[in-house]
């Protein structure tokens, strides 16, 4: 390698370091707080403009490492095609995996196919079938972005990432900073651990069986579709929801 290639490499691999630390908000001075915050109210901001024509909608999570093949990347294509169809919008991650395939599900489905992509240090780049795309620096802004505007979270197989993004949800509805939505569980026998888990949890009383519920297991689109026409009628009444548009909706 060359003398000017070690110096890119080192100055890549700086930036990165830079990134990842100003993230967690380590190596900042204090004068240098401002702009962060400016930062974040930016991205709040954009996401906000961006999003704001998007509802109703629903949330994908999975894996990005599945390919088109997976069974999961298979049944998120065909669960999000179906609840398109039924005139909600589809939000994910934006990158590839069961994103891509829910997004592009969407697609097929006529709904506005949606991508919060994320600034990692290995570059995710938007998927082919993201309609609409925001990129945030914050995970914790978009994180927001999906809660705000979805009416329920569909998990399909996955890792870190997309257990992450179904408790946290599952949180925020046990105590009461969201209203209640549908977090629905695909993938069968995936999750037979984190099911025993949960078991265990209730047993030992760290959470009730209210909490244990509020993970639903689901196998097909058409189960799916049930809980979340139910759920968007609630939805509507409680906190004035946009109807349902589409072939299939109001």
């Amino acid at each position: 390698m060359s003398a000017a290639g070690g110096s890119r490499g080192g100055g890549t691999r700086k930036r990165r370091a830079l990134h990842a630390l100003e993230g967690i908000g380590w190596g900042l001075a204090a004068e240098e707080e401002r702009d962060r915050l400016e930062r974040i109210v930016g991205e709040i901001e954009a996401g906000f403009a961006a999003l704001r024509d998007v509802e109703p909608a629903v949330s994908c999570f999975g894996s990005a490492r599945a390919g088109p093949d997976h069974p999961a990347s298979r049944q998120a294509r065909e669960v999000a095609r179906a609840v398109a169809q039924e005139g909600f919008n589809v939000l994910t991650g934006g990158g590839p995996g069961v994103m891509e395939a829910a997004n592009r599900g969407c697609r097929e489905g006529g709904g506005v196919s949606v991508g919060l992509n994320i600034v990692l240090p290995t570059e995710q780049q938007v998927n082919p079938y993201v309609d609409v795309a925001c990129t945030f620096r914050y995970f914790f802004v978009r994180k927001l972005m999906f809660v705000k505007y979805s009416c329920a979270f569909l998990i399909f197989p996955g890792g870190l990432g997309t257990l992450d993004e179904a408790f946290e949800a599952l949180t925020l509805v046990q105590t009461h900073k969201i209203p209640h939505f549908p977090v629905l569980l695909f993938g069968g026998s995936y999750w037979d651990g984190i099911r025993r888990q949960l078991d265990r949890m209730e047993r030992d009383g760290a959470i009730d069986e209210d909490d244990r519920a509020r993970l639903e297991p689901v196998a097909t689109a058409e189960d799916a579709l049930a809980i979340l026409r139910r759920s968007h009628e609630g939805l509507r009444a409680a906190r004035h929801k946009p109807p349902l548009r589409g072939a299939a909706g109001v």
